[in-house]
C-alpha cells in the first residue's frame, strides 16, 4: 500500500450519492456512485481520478465503501463492474451481496 493510499479516507456523500475517496486536503480522488434502496445499496459507477491512478485508490475505496456497508446491515447490488470484481476477489465481501 503506497503512502498515497494510506492517506486517503473513505467518506460517505450521501446528498451526491457517493462513496468519495478524500485526500488530506479534501480533494476527491475518487468515487464509488451507489443509488439507495431499502435495506442495500445500489453500486452503478467507480472512478479514480487519473492523476490518482495505479496507486490502490479503486481498491481503498471499494473496501472502505463496502465496510461502511456492512456497519449500516444492508445489502450490496454490485452493478458496477469495479465493485463487482473486487467482491469476487475477495471473499469477506461476499456475504454483502443481495441475493
Amino acid at each position: 500500500m503506497s503512502e498515497q493510499t494510506q492517506a486517503i479516507t473513505i467518506v460517505d456523500n450521501p446528498e451526491q450519492e457517493r462513496f468519495e475517496a478524500r485526500t488530506p486536503e479534501g480533494d476527491v480522488a475518487g468515487f464509488a456512485a451507489y443509488v439507495r434502496q431499502p435495506g442495500q445499496v445500489v453500486f452503478t459507477h467507480t472512478e479514480v481520478d487519473d492523476v490518482y491512478a495505479g496507486n490502490g485508490i479503486g481498491s481503498s475505496l471499494a473496501r472502505g465503501a463496502l465496510d461502511q456497508v456492512r456497519a449500516s446491515g444492508d445489502k450490496v447490488v454490485p452493478l458496477c463492474p469495479f465493485i463487482r470484481a473486487f467482491v469476487q476477489l475477495h471473499e469477506e465481501y461476499q456475504d454483502l451481496i443481495a441475493r
